[in-house]
């Protein structure tokens, strides 16, 4: 039987605390989502001043970018030059700010990051990744 990496509870802390960190030295007021690889939220935070809708947006960049094992953003590029088929695939998240955490070759999860603009979300996504290597 194989073996996997898996994110664990401290994992998510790490990257939650990291990536609020980074959003409020930016002064951005955003939701922070983390998902296991099978994109099911682990942990989540709101930050004050976040609009509502982006604790809805932030977990569904997570699952995107956990089950298609890249970052959301791809999937924004492939719509946005023209396969609008794509928009009946079965994911929610297809905006940039979602990326995937990449351990020893395995996604073992994601960080999806919404409320401000979606480069902005997807910098404090890896900000929280990055933490775990740190």
């Amino acid at each position: 039987m194989n073996t996997k990496p898996v994110l664990s509870v401290e994992d998510v802390q790490t990257i939650l605390n990291a990536a609020r960190r980074h959003a409020e030295e930016n002064k951005w007021p955003v939701t922070i989502a983390v998902a296991d690889d099978g994109g099911h939220l682990l942990g989540m935070i709101r930050l004050d001043g976040a609009a509502p809708l982006s604790s809805h947006i932030a977990p569904a960049k997570a699952r995107t970018a956990a089950l298609g094992r890249r970052e959301s953003k791809g999937f924004e590029d492939v719509i946005n030059n023209g396969r609008y088929a794509f928009l009946s695939a079965p994911l929610e998240g297809m905006l940039e700010g979602g990326v995937p955490i990449v351990h020893d070759g395995h996604v073992v999860g994601s960080v999806g990051v919404s409320g401000v603009k979606s480069d902005e979300d997807a910098q404090i996504a890896r900000a929280g990744i990055a933490a775990l290597h740190a």
